[in-house]
């Protein structure tokens, strides 16, 4: 197995630093990508940040009104087979 190839990439006077091209364009990072950066002791990990902050059920539950009795799962997946139905014809 080769070694990995190594890169190197310059700090500016602003703190930017250059990705190589030929990483970002193996993983698909174009311009506007946002990275998490998190400092471990082996260097500077870079991930894609997710596009929506984590939610916890706790923090939403109840968070939308609901009138009338409670649906059954049987109930609430009958009604996620319809839509899934619906939407599938209209393609």
């Amino acid at each position: 197995m080769a070694a990995p190839e190594k890169l190197v990439t310059t700090v500016s006077t602003k703190g930017q630093v250059i990705l190589p091209s030929v990483i970002r364009k193996r993983r698909e990072w174009g311009a506007g990508t946002r990275l998490q950066v998190e400092d471990t002791p082996e260097g500077v990990l870079l991930k894609p940040a997710p596009a929506f902050a984590e939610t916890r059920p706790e923090d939403v539950f109840g968070s939308l009104p609901h009138s009338g009795e409670p649906k059954t799962l049987e109930e609430m997946d009958a009604g996620v087979l319809a839509e899934a139905r619906r939407r599938h014809a209209r393609d």
